[in-house]
């Protein structure tokens, strides 16, 4: 039975009626004042309240991806990857609370930037920099736009590749005329959509297959027609409904699963530009602790949101959804691997009655857009700030405006090379693939940055051939990896042992060992740094109010060094003669937010007393914070024991 399109008057309307809030909310952004300067466009100006920040960690977070990926793992193999979205809370706090008074006090735009300040030199900052962009494609850009793009050929019948085009040309526009706020506020708006749409899914289709306890008794029925027979292709795993499996022969063995959706995703909610930038943008820490707090919540729900209506689904549908024969899953979803990723959509324009389910594809088209927007503008930051600005030390602020801008066209065209990749990876289970390689590429980072801000001894030295050496590791495996794809069900199992033995969570919480060993062991090989050289940058020598005679004098020293073109530091050029402007330029400069002049800054404020506003927090607030961070925790603890 095909799966009916999204072409009803009113799912159409409801879907057109999106798109013109959507609209509103960017040209106010567009529209708005002081957009025309580096750090308005990357930072919003650092004048965010505490609500859209939160908002926008969440959407940033969870894209098409999760809709179509964590609903597609959970009508696979059960509810475990919840592991992954639940360690959240206690990751996101940590950034507010410990990481980001660090990174304020270093006066940074980006991660790379940190390195660079914390240990001096700029090869760990370009290491850095091009790794977190390759992060990007291979593990958020393509995997947006492939589940992006999957659920709008199921919906309008269109080509894959004209619906990532059509995608593409929806997405690019907002981050490239409005900056980080057009983001930030646009998430917040998707945040709602996607929230109350889920919701009015969940209802239904809990509705339909007659609640919980019928779900649990469904799905362990729902076994594909055409299988292998004599044997368990196709049938549901027994461990479905629990997060804590078998340590051995588990699919997620519970120590690795842990351990790597706790250390091996710190780098990602401490350490990744994409969520760090929008706490970046925050009033102050109270906001960026709230921020924290909201999205940690928030965190909580894909379990109820994506995870179980991807199970339903497979019960609901088991001989597409659950397919098994390559043959089967070719006319199905033309992918013979599998077809678990088309549960969430399936379930929409299966189950929805009219009008809500053009709400279901403002939902999915929210989460495509909220996340690719993030992604390109964290990109372009990157990209702009750490790698042009030092192949271009003296780039007017309106150069790099524009190469911020052009980065983006680029990242779309390689990104869509990378989808055929994604497409057969991981037996089909798209949440799996992005877990698998941000384990083997990102893992290491987590190690890089919490000893880097808590441990004064490391150096440069250590910095840098520690993080290479655990990449060295991870690209191997990642190789092995893709060299040797799992085989379909019913055939013989060829892999190395390397594979077979070694669970990539585990393969992840060794190469956390190895690199945080190899930082230790070579930094203490080799010089420390001078103290002096450490101030703001740690956690024990960041900022405080009776520092600031002292630490004025050495930040004025470093920031004259750094402004000086013969000590490799980056210097904007002064601006040249004024000449007439056409009409034409001018309105053209006003759309796309170019400055009229360039007295701009290009690197966010150093100024002592700005800093320890940022830092300075209300007695009253700072209790409210940590009581609504404590509960947070607790809850989620409840729902590990719960799910156990």
């Amino acid at each position: 039975m095909a799966t009916p399109g999204l072409d009803h008057w009113a799912d159409i309307t409801v879907v057109v009626l999106y798109f013109i809030c959507v609209l509103i909310v960017g040209m106010w952004t567009v529209c708005r004042r002081n957009r025309n300067d580096v750090n308005s466009y990357f930072l919003a100006g650092r004048n965010i309240a505490w609500w859209p920040v939160g908002a926008s960690l969440f959407s940033s977070n969870i894209g098409s991806e999760h809709f179509v990926g964590l609903a597609g793992t959970g009508a696979a193999a059960g509810i475990a990857m919840i592991s992954y979205e639940w360690f959240s809370m206690p990751l996101v706090l940590l950034l507010g609370w410990f990481f980001l008074p660090v990174y304020i006090s270093a006066g940074v735009y980006t991660l790379p930037e940190y390195m660079e300040k914390r240990f001096g030199g700029y090869r760990i900052r370009i290491y850095l920099s091009v790794l977190a962009l390759i992060l990007y494609i291979v593990t958020k850009l393509a995997v947006s736009i492939f589940a992006g793009a999957l659920f709008i050929q199921l919906a309008l019948g269109w080509d894959m590749y004209l619906s990532i085009l059509a995608l593409l040309g929806v997405t690019a526009v907002y981050t490239i005329l409005g900056g980080l706020a057009a983001v930030i506020y646009t998430d917040t708006f998707q945040t709602a959509i996607m929230t109350i749409g889920a919701l009015a899914l969940v209802g239904i289709s809990f509705n339909e297959i007659g609640g919980y306890n019928n779900l649990e008794r469904k799905y362990m029925d729902a076994i594909p027609a055409v299988r292998e027979p004599n044997s368990t292709c196709g049938f549901p795993r027994d461990d479905a409904f629990h997060i804590f499996r078998d340590p051995i022969t588990g699919d997620n063995p519970w120590p690795g699963l842990l351990l790597q959706s706790s250390l091996g995703c710190l780098w990602y909610w401490c350490c990744d530009q994409v969520i760090v930038q929008r706490s970046l943008a925050a009033k102050n820490l109270s906001h960026a602790k709230g921020g924290s707090i909201l999205a940690g919540y928030l965190k909580l729900l894909p379990l109820f949101l994506m995870i179980f209506p991807g199970m339903i689904s497979r019960a609901l549908y088991p001989d597409e959804v659950a397919c098994v024969d390559p043959e089967v899953c070719k006319r199905v979803c033309d992918n013979p691997v599998g077809c678990s990723n088309i549960a969430y959509p399936k379930l929409v324009l299966e189950l929805l009655p009219f009008g809500v389910r053009g709400l279901l594809m403002a939902v999915m088209l929210s989460a495509i857009m909220s996340s690719l927007t993030s992604i390109f503008n964290s990109s372009s930051t990157i990209f702009t700030m750490d790698l042009w600005r030092r192949a271009r030390p003296r780039a007017t602020e309106r150069e790099l405006l524009i190469v911020g801008r052009i980065f983006i066209v680029i990242l779309c065209g390689i990104s869509i090379a990378w989808i055929p990749l994604v497409r057969s990876s991981q037996g089909g289970q798209l949440f799996n693939y992005i877990q698998a390689i941000q384990g083997y590429l990102g893992t290491p980072i987590g190690a890089l940055f919490i000893l880097g801000v808590f441990w004064k001894r490391m150096n440069e030295q250590g910095a840098f051939w520690g993080i290479l050496i655990g990449h060295i590791c991870g690209v191997i495996r990642m190789a092995i990896d893709f060299a040797n794809p799992a085989p379909e069900c019913g055939e013989p199992e060829t892999r190395p042992s390397i594979l077979l033995r070694v669970h990539y969570t585990y393969f992840g919480s060794i190469m956390i060992l190895v690199t945080s060993v190899a930082i230790i062991i070579i930094s203490l090989l080799t010089h420390p740094q001078r103290e002096e050289e450490l101030e703001g940058v740690t956690w024990w020598t960041r900022l405080k109010p009776e520092d600031k005679g002292n630490n004025s004098t050495v930040r004025d020293s470093e920031s004259a060094k750094e402004n000086n073109p013969a000590t490799n530091g980056i210097e904007i050029a002064e601006p040249e003669d004024e000449r007439p402007t056409g009409c034409a330029k001018r309105a053209c400069d006003y759309i796309c937010g170019m400055p009229e002049n360039e007295t701009g800054s290009t690197t966010p404020s150093t100024d002592e007393t700005q800093i320890r506003k940022f830092l300075k927090e209300n007695k009253r607030w700072t209790r409210v914070l940590n009581v609504n961070a404590a509960i947070g925790l607790i809850v989620t603890a409840f729902l590990y024991g719960f799910y156990r």
